[in-house]
């Protein structure tokens, strides 16, 4: 026999409330008291209610899903991403539509298109949108929309950014006073907007902490293979770099690794630092001195602003954000790991 469905009205009348303090203890509304929201959560989950996604759409204009775009979702900074991003969703009890684009412009207008009539708003991460243009004509204008890490001038829309540029020129200071001179810098795609800030902040500090020292500048793609063939490229030079910056830890973490295929001892030989603080660089050996961004809490502060912009109804326009990186410092940049100006951990 089917199992009859279980409707709102069951939820109030088991947990003895009206019908409207259900909905509003579900939807996340802020005018329910908190004991009477867990308790009716409570009744709702040992009932096993699933509210009809379709007949709330029709009826309130509500999916209650927001839409997350991002240029890929390999690697750890896009899994960090999205749990911080999904943790308020599941308070606010939201649902995510995730979709990436692998960098490619016209995947990305495809999946800013496909999102219209699905979801309530948009995450989106856009760092290799050269051409501000596009990103406006992609993204729906019906839709309140958070950016991420993207270059957009005079933004119709809230943008959430790490501070690429100071976090950079904040490493390089970090491995002069630590006494390194030729400091070599793996680079990220040329196209992203992140990496093009994190190298000027490498050159600009560089010329700075460094007077007279040349750019040592390796090509990388954010990813562990590219820092494997830097770091290859590192140890067939004449003369070695004192240190390496990569620009992320999945590209320090593949120098680190061809450093240790051929015994060359990190900091001893060669210091090696990243950028990110993603949690895999405090469980290699060295641990990783990198530039902390706080990934998860990006995630969740993008999804609270967006989320204030839906409940807003087009009458929230905060301004620009930017998070400021924490320089932590490992065992893989000096061989004690305290300095002045930074944190361990």
């Amino acid at each position: 026999m089917a199992r009859t469905a279980v409707t709102i009205k069951d939820v109030a009348r088991e947990a003895n409330v009206s019908v409207a303090t259900v909905s509003r203890a579900l939807n996340g509304h802020e005018n329910v008291a908190e004991a009477v929201r867990k308790h009716v959560v409570e009744i709702a989950d040992r009932l096993r209610y699933q509210p009809h996604a379709a007949a709330r759409s029709l009826s309130s204009r509500n999916t209650q899903t927001i839409g997350v775009v991002l240029p890929d979702l390999y690697g750890e900074f896009f899994s960090e991403l999205i749990r911080g991003i999904d943790v308020v969703a599941r308070a606010r009890r939201q649902h995510l539509l995730v979709s990436s684009y692998h960098g490619h412009p016209e995947e990305q207008g495809a999946a800013l298109r496909a999102m219209r009539g699905r979801v309530d708003g948009l995450l989106v991460l856009s760092p290799y949108s050269d051409d501000p243009g596009f990103l406006i004509d992609n993204l729906p204008s019906s839709l309140p929309a958070v950016l991420i890490n993207t270059y957009l001038p005079d933004s119709p829309y809230p943008i959430l950014s790490i501070d690429n540029y100071g976090g950079a020129a904040a490493m390089v200071e970090h491995l002069a006073q630590a006494g390194h001179r030729r400091i070599a810098f793996i680079c990220g795609p040329e196209d992203n907007f992140d990496a093009r800030e994190r190298l000027r902040g490498y050159r600009d500090a560089l010329r700075r902490y460094v007077p007279g020292s040349e750019p040592w500048e390796l090509s990388g793609d954010f990813d562990e293979a590219s820092g494997y063939e830097a770091g290859k490229r590192v140890l067939q030079a004449e003369q070695r770099p004192d240190a390496v910056f990569a620009a992320n830890d999945m590209m320090a973490l593949g120098c680190l690794y061809a450093f240790n295929e051929s015994e060359v001892r990190v900091p001893a030989s060669i210091a090696l630092a990243g950028f990110d603080d993603i949690p895999l660089a405090r469980f290699v050996h060295p641990t990783l001195t990198t530039m902390r961004v706080n990934i998860a809490e990006l995630g969740g502060q993008a999804m609270s602003s967006l989320l204030e912009a839906i409940d807003a109804e087009g009458a929230y326009s905060p301004a620009p954000r930017t998070l400021v990186p924490e320089l932590i410092v490992r065992a893989s940049s000096v061989s004690t790991q305290k300095t002045p100006g930074s944190s361990n951990s």
